[in-house]
């Protein structure tokens, strides 16, 4: 034990050589009560914190200070001299001053919203009226160059965790022990990714065009999926925005209008700052469990633009798995007028609990800004033609490159993680940590030798009427993140009605630029056809409808397919896609309770049970605002909250592979989540759709029910399976996640960090007598929800011990329906920030 706490004070002192000086420690008052907010600042220096909600601070730079100023408004100002260049838990008792009682209780409760009361407000109002004036936005056409730095780290190591059987026989990697200059705390960087890259936008069009000239990482090879992840996670943002988006949530931003409602203002100093003069203003949250930040800002005493912030969220925040959230912002002055950004600087701590001495893993992304060029104008066919960015230099620049466009150079400790990851991968027991890590992150089990993966997993059981337990299995080719083609199948069987299942689909990427891609596949298997009105294009067809293990009634209303696919698709203008396809189907009853019977004049008994189809399909999908990563025939989405807008053109011809019906089928979707500011988001989506023609039940639009104990985003959770059949139909589904904005006002509940989930479901149908006639031999009740909008609600409540979520459904309506369920509950888990 006592080498190990040795080694662990000799690391920590090793790092301390590059960081010239370091000091953490509290603040109290007189009754040692913990001083939140008080400024910690290196005398002499523009270089400062304060302290969080405990007292507790951290502060470090990269220069030597020989001493400490602790200051609060209304409290003596106490200077300490730093003897030595790393300071740990100093403690420090603040006396109120004789004559500021006043002022003390100004501070420490409510501050005044208004303008002739409080300094702080009037200067920002001072900002709300310039916003629009600072910044990129006054510029018609902008240009610059941006490097940017992202690493992950395993955060608080000390000696335990050293000695641990994890990394037994991975020793090595601790000879790289940083400390963060946020909290404190050692970590150990795993993985780091360099990208340099020219942006181009445009105000007048809103487009916005960033082009690839480097990347170098190391770590994960898989660097891309990581990358994405990041991406969305930090996301651009605006501090001048009323709220900033993070981890799925929208903080209210410390420059918000609404800000004075959420945020208690104080002006706190006043200095120069690059030869502006500058206020100081330090703002905190009013009420806890908040999406809120605290912290400070300079901003100038002539535009009102801001010249340096900090923001780090409130430890109750009611955010899931992330325990820190620290983000650094500082701006350049152009000229007497414009301020743009220099540097952006976010991390925030992932950990299971929010305890101080738990362990996590830092995300941190470092942006730099240089070189700006403003109103050289570009067509705009410059910022939509090139969707294929991929350059295979920019992944293989030289040293010379990145001496060049590194706008801030790797410190000792930075620079050794390429090296020290680079020998890490070689260790056979990191492989097998890491291929545990991938399986759980993507459902694959990967077998690198053989380029093949194994899964998904999670498809591996099921359960239905039909087919009994269900056993799947099946794999994937995969050469790497970027393959231009790919294979994929199944298998699986049925031990109640003893037979075998497969499948197998295919894609190659034909052009790189314009996206063309052929596709195709073969499938046999047991669908609940009328899981969703959309048509999927997933030729191997994974539904929890046919496979969930648990229902609220006996699901036999399964159909047996075999379905022969092929299509193009392409997409010449970025987000824009064109998709050609033709298949082949042939559908019959896989229940003797179930009939797909229909009128057919040409068999012997008058009556058929089978169907044989071929179907072509026109169709055009939009997804504006969505970024996506990789250059290979999959991509990963690197952000979520964007539009979806589809619509499908289908036609069904008898005289192609002597199907049996002459039909056209229309089709409309329209998906939107909507950021309701600090009401948390609503996801909408509309569906409407029509056959022209006569066709039998397994060709008609059926509303999807859902029978299984889930929460299904786009069904009815009152409804059973084919309950309504339509060949018209309109659907509205509206969800509202709360985020825990009204929960946090309640005493009892604050605590829980519980969410509020507020759902409206809606369908109008209708059936032609001609498609009722047609089916007259099926003993499916053919009803369509025609004589009123047949319509459902539930109240969720959603975070529980941060991974499950419960829905309270009731039905509208059609109420005298046969065995109507009037009132169910379904849940769902998840791993939600």
């Amino acid at each position: 034990m006592k080498y190990n706490l040795l080694l662990t004070y000799l690391l920590l002192g090793f790092a301390s050589v590059f960081a010239q000086t370091k000091v953490s420690g509290h603040v109290f008052d007189e009754n040692n009560e913990p001083v939140a907010y008080a400024n910690v600042i290196f005398k002499s220096s523009s270089e400062g914190t304060i302290t969080d909600e405990n007292g507790r601070f951290y502060l470090e730079s990269d220069e030597s200070w020989e001493t400490l100023i602790v200051s609060f408004v209304g409290y003596e100002t106490i200077e300490y001299p730093l003897e030595k260049r790393v300071n740990y838990e100093m403690r420090f008792n603040i006396k109120e001053e004789a004559a500021a009682l006043q002022e003390v209780v100004i501070v420490t409760g409510k501050q005044s919203k208004k303008a002739e009361e409080n300094p702080a407000i009037a200067i920002l109002k001072k900002i709300w009226e310039r916003k629009r004036r600072n910044g990129l936005k006054q510029f018609d056409q902008y240009a610059y160059d941006k490097y940017e730095k992202v690493e992950f780290d395993l955060n608080t190591i000390d000696s335990s965790l050293m000695k641990s059987r994890l990394f037994k026989g991975m020793e090595f990697v601790f000879e790289d022990l940083d400390t963060s200059k946020v909290t404190g705390k050692t970590y150990l960087p795993m993985f780091i990714n360099e990208s340099a890259s020219k942006v181009y936008g445009d105000n007048i069009l809103e487009k916005e065009k960033e082009t690839l000239e480097g990347n170098k990482n190391s770590g994960f090879d898989n660097n891309q999926v990581v990358i994405a992840f990041i991406d969305d996670l930090y996301s651009d943002y605006d501090i001048y925005d009323n709220y900033l988006k993070f981890f799925d949530k929208s903080f209210v931003s410390p420059l918000s209008k609404t800000g004075i409602n959420t945020y208690n203002y104080v002006l706190s100093d006043s200095a120069f700052i690059d030869n502006k003069w500058c206020y100081n203003i330090i703002y905190y949250p009013r009420r806890k469990n908040e999406l809120t930040f605290k912290g400070d800002f300079w901003v100038n005493d002539s535009t009102f633009a801001i010249k340096e912030i900090n923001m780090q969220a409130s430890k109750s925040a009611n955010i899931n798995w992330v325990k820190e959230i620290y983000i650094e912002q500082e701006f350049e002055v152009l000229n007497d007028s414009v301020f743009l950004i220099k540097r952006d600087y976010f991390m925030s701590d992932f950990s299971f609990q929010k305890k101080e001495k738990a362990r996590g893993i830092y995300g941190k992304r470092t942006t730099l800004y240089n070189d700006y060029v403003f109103n050289e104008p570009k067509p705009e066919k410059f910022y939509t033609e090139k969707v294929f960015s991929y350059n295979d230099d920019a992944y293989n620049r030289d040293d010379a490159f990145w001496e060049k466009n590194r706008l801030e150079k790797l410190n000792k400790d930075e620079k050794g993680i390429y090296k020290m990851l680079d020998t890490l991968k070689t260790v056979k027991k990191f492989k097998q940590l890491y291929s545990l890590g991938s399986i759980l992150a993507s459902g694959y089990i990967e077998f690198d030798d053989l380029n093949f993966d194994y899964g998904p997993i999670f498809s591996t059981f099921g359960f239905n009427e039909v087919e009994g337990l269900r056993i799947r299995t099946g794999g994937r080719t995969y050469f790497g993140p970027n393959d231009l083609w790919r294979l994929e199948g199944f298998t699986a069987y049925g031990f109640k009605d003893q037979k075998f299942k497969y499948g197998i689909s295919g894609k190659l990427l034909l052009d790189q630029k314009t996206r063309l891609i052929i596709s195709g596949g073969y499938r046999k298997d047991i669908e609940q056809i009328g899981a969703s009105l959309t048509t999927s294009t997933d030729v191997l067809g994974r539904s929890l409808a046919s496979s969930s293990i648990v229902g609220t009634g006996t699901n036999d209303k399964l159909t047996s397919i075999e379905l022969s696919s092929l299509a193009l698709s392409m997409e010449p203008v970025r987000n824009l896609i064109f998709r050609v396809s033709g298949n082949f189907r042939t559908l019959s009853s896989a229940s003797p309770t179930f009939s797909l019977d229909y009128i057919d004049a040409t068999s012997p008994t008058g009556i058929s049970s089978e169907i044989k189809q071929y179907e072509s399909s026109f169709s055009v999908s939009y997804f504006p605002k969505r970024k996506m990563t990789g250059y290979g025939v999959e991509r990963y989405e690197a952000n979520d909250y964007f539009a979806t807008l589809f619509a499908q053109v289908s036609r069904g011809d008898q005289t192609i592979f002597s199907s049996d019906f002459d039909y056209t089928k229309v089709q409309f979707s329209y998906i939107q989540p909507w950021q309701v500011g600090g009401f948390g988001v609503l996801y909408s989506t509309l569906e409407a759709g029509k056959t022209f023609g006569e066709v039998p039940l397994g060709l008609l639009s059926v509303v999807p029910g859902n029978q299984s104990y889930f929460s299904i985003y786009n069904t009815f959770s009152q409804l059973d399976f084919y309950e309504f059949v339509t060949d018209t139909y309109a659907t509205l589904h509206l969800q509202h996640n709360f985020n825990g904005r009204l929960f946090s006002r309640i005493p009892l509940l604050r605590k829980l960090n519980l969410r509020e989930i507020v759902s409206l479901r809606g369908v109008w149908g209708d059936l032609s007598n001609e498609n009722i006639l047609l089916n007259q031999p099926s003993n499916i009740p053919l009803v369509a929800p025609n004589d009123e909008i047949y319509w459902e609600y539930s109240f969720g409540i959603g975070n529980i011990f941060k991974v499950f979520r419960l829905d309270f459904n009731f039905r509208g309506n059609y109420l005298d329906n046969p065995n109507a369920r009037k009132f169910g509950v379904t849940g769902s888990f998840g791993f939600d920030f």
